[in-house]
């Protein structure tokens, strides 16, 4: 993997936000995870990112899981389980479906309580200053 894909993806686990993150709430495929793998596959210059690490606090919905799959990422490390969209073991298991061609590794539950936790905060404060219609209002986390 390129420099700038390991220096976005060391920001993320710094928990700075990387200066390409800039998501619209408008668009249903503006989720912080495809936006990640978007923008280190931009940075390394290929859409494969074969050996890089996923770190989310949520556990990915299908549409990142597939994204995950297709990106060739070798490993996925989550906090929060997502009992409503979870994809990657809790309510779908896509990255581990034996009939696609690549299955990343998966380490769930690191740190669970403390991405609960900073997740319900998150969303309450979003929830106090929502000021569009049809943003999400909560979060399904364990």
């Amino acid at each position: 993997m390129g420099r700038g894909a390991r220096r976005f993806i060391d920001d993320l686990l710094a928990g700075r936000r990387p200066r390409s993150f800039a998501a619209s709430a408008k668009d249903a495929e503006e989720i912080r995870t495809a936006i990640a793998l978007r923008a280190a596959a931009q940075a390394a210059g290929s859409w494969r990112l074969a050996g890089a690490t996923l770190v989310v606090t949520l556990e990915p919905c299908t549409m990142c899981a597939g994204a995950l799959v297709l990106a060739r990422v070798a490993r996925v490390v989550y906090g929060a389980v997502d009992d409503k969209a979870g994809a990657v073991g809790s309510l779908w298991d896509v990255v581990r479906d034996r009939r696609l061609n690549h299955r990343p590794e998966v380490i769930a539950g690191v740190r669970a309580e403390e991405c609960g936790e900073l997740l319900a905060v998150f969303f309450a404060a979003r929830r106090r200053t929502r000021t569009g219609p049809g943003e999400p209002d909560t979060a399904a986390v364990r």
